[in-house]
């Protein structure tokens, strides 16, 4: 088997394995983080001071949204391991859209948000 399709394969179980489980945590975060604000809303359980059920499921959600961007950062360092620069490249353009796509949406003043 050549080398580079072997280590092409290992990124590839990385990768799943990290979106799976990445996804598993993140699922649990957000059904963990409903079951403490449903908790407290219907049954009006006192939280001892811990964890807020809103920010166990903001954690959640974060988890998903932050995924994507893990899995592009553990391809840059792969196509920089292995000295391929053309993904090099396509991976830190990617990644330099997502960061100007999210200074983007957090510059916008929150008025003009759900502005038609």
């Amino acid at each position: 088997m050549d080398a580079a399709v072997s280590s092409s394969r290992r990124l590839e179980r990385f990768l799943a394995g990290l979106l799976q489980y990445g996804t598993w945590l993140a699922s649990v975060a957000t059904a963990l983080g409903t079951a403490l604000l449903l908790a407290e809303e219907y049954w009006n359980v006192q939280n001892p001071g811990l964890v807020s059920g809103t920010r166990v499921v903001t954690a959640g959600i974060a988890l998903f949204i932050l995924l994507p961007v893990a899995r592009v950062l553990v391809m840059l360092a792969f196509f920089l391991r292995e000295r391929d620069y053309r993904f090099v490249a396509i991976a830190a353009l990617v990644l330099m859209i997502i960061f100007l796509g999210f200074g983007l949406g957090m510059s916008v003043p929150s008025h003009m948000q759900g502005a038609h």
